[in-house]
């Protein structure tokens, strides 16, 4: 925790700057008095909340930004940004909170992500498995939903074969799932996170019920959509449509995962819906990774029959992760039906899908991916946020770096803040904000990770920094820090 000298400083110095006002000749001489703990020097300071863009210096007090400011700085530890880029550290918002720990947060970190986020899915007993990781070292910070598919697994609601994904819950059921989801956010859950098309037969009454839930107390709704692709009548379009109107309906927050890889045929009709129910007042985001192919597990309901006209694939788009084998008619259904099963990488989505999914105002940046224990995954788990940067800011100019950091940090802050206030110090490069700062180069950053080699480390993220802690020192992990913390709800209902 800070010191009171520091928390002092900190409250000085903070809204002096960026906030139009002009600071007075005693304050600047406080703050060149002043040794940080970390300076950062001579970089291009971002602030997406603000859309402060500029050369300036940043000084660190513990785990806070206390100034930033033209004025000269020092430090107990200076790091030299001329020519560099300053940014909030990135949060990925669609990660396994795993990836919070090494060897994946290794991956993550040298990509510039400071915070992972498992809203995809997530536990029951939410105060339990953060309870767990507090007592472990962890190199990021890591927080967690509550997930659909674990609470229908503990009323007995099994999401195995097509036979039992069928299964539609009971109004006994429903009730018992939306009171564990209750208990999850009371345990500290950000939200609550979906799997609709991995639970095909998850009723309207159930959604309905769990986005009331999340709108009492204040908590988004994290959403895999029901269906995806363009077939008719029951397509992407259609998902899309029943997640905005409950949505509306509830007064909920409701957030789409992977909308490049759900839609890639209909991304236009797709980003329409979401624009427009957002510029009416309804409470929708989404989310996209820069990567022309999804990943998920062999067995899942997308594989059910049907699946190639969804998606508009054939069985040589499938790859299996662990050997990059391409797949037939004869090797799918004999890979699917062993109790081996593995996980595969389906090469399907249009790269100008990618485009205008990524550089949609309502659509932010998450990995969807991390990096296992033995280097396998998909290249997304270690080089999303790089590939996004070289893609629509260097060679693509797309974005500027002002909208393209509100992508990668921001927007997810401001999602969850309700839910957790401590996210109002994240995703801001600002005096007061979190010290979460990553230091890139705009020139030579990249992703180096491949489908055939996923497990390699970015290159042009030069220094990171998580609660005020050095953990990336010009591109090298620092070893032997663990400065990440849990980031819990805050339940605001009764």
């Amino acid at each position: 925790m800070p010191t009171p000298r520091r928390v002092w400083w900190a409250r000085t110095l903070a809204g002096l700057f960026f906030a139009g006002c002009v600071p007075s000749a005693d304050a600047l001489e406080a703050q060149t008095n002043v040794v940080y703990d970390v300076v950062i020097l001579g970089g291009r300071v971002i602030d997406p909340e603000t859309g402060f863009d500029g050369v300036a210096n940043v000084g660190v007090l513990d785990d806070r930004i206390a100034v930033v400011t033209a004025e000269p700085l020092t430090g107990t530890q200076v790091l030299d940004a001329t020519g560099l880029v300053v940014a909030p550290g990135f949060i990925d918002p669609l990660t396994s909170v795993g990836a919070a720990r090494l060897p994946s947060a290794l991956y993550k970190v040298t990509d510039g992500v400071t915070t992972v986020l498992g809203l995809h899915g997530g536990p029951v007993d939410v105060d339990g498995m953060y309870r767990a990781m507090e007592s472990e070292e962890m190199l990021l910070n890591y927080g967690t939903n509550v997930g659909h598919g674990a609470l229908r697994g503990a009323v007995g609601l099994s999401s195995g074969d097509e036979e039992e994904r069928a299964v539609v819950a009971t109004s006994e059921q429903i009730d018992q799932i939306v009171e564990l989801a209750r208990q999850g956010i009371m345990g500290g859950a950000l939200g609550i996170g979906f799997g609709l098309q991995y639970m095909p037969s998850t009723s309207e009454q159930e959604v309905f019920r769990l986005f009331e839930l999340g709108a009492r107390y204040g908590v988004p709704l994290h959403l895999h959509i029901r269906y995806l692709g363009p077939q008719r009548p029951i397509n992407s379009v259609k998902a899309i449509q029943e997640v905005i109107a409950t949505a509306a309906a509830t007064g909920a927050s409701a957030h789409i995962a992977h909308v490049n890889s759900t839609s890639p045929k209909d991304i236009d009709l797709v980003l329409a819906l979401l624009e427009g129910a957002a510029a009416h007042g309804v409470d929708m985001s989404a989310d996209a990774y820069p990567w022309e192919a999804g990943s998920t597990g062999l067995e899942s309901s997308v594989f059910d029959e049907g699946f190639r006209e969804r998606m508009s694939i054939d069985f040589g788009d499938i790859e299996l992760v662990s050997t990059g084998e391409r797949l037939t008619e004869q090797t799918f259904y004999s890979y699917r039906g062993d109790e081996k099963r593995d996980g595969v990488i389906v090469h399907f989505i249009p790269t100008e899908t990618l485009r205008k999914a990524l550089t949609s105002p309502v659509v932010m940046v998450a990995s969807d991916g991390a990096i296992d224990a033995r280097g396998r995954g998909h290249p997304r788990g270690a080089g999303t946020y790089a590939r996004f940067l070289r893609r629509y800011v260097r060679e693509g100019g797309d974005l500027t770096l002002v909208e393209a950091m509100r992508k990668t940090s921001y927007l997810a802050a401001v999602q969850l803040e309700q839910a957790s206030p401590a996210m109002r110090r994240k995703g801001r490069l600002s005096a007061g904000a979190d010290a979460d700062i990553v230091v890139f180069d705009l020139g030579t950053v990249r992703e180096r990770a491949t489908y055939t080699e996923p497990a390699q480390t970015s290159e042009g993220i030069r220094y990171v920094l998580v609660n005020g802690v050095l953990v990336v020192d010009d591109g090298v992990l620092v070893e032997g820090v663990a400065p990440g913390r849990a980031i819990r709800g805050a339940p605001g209902a009764p």
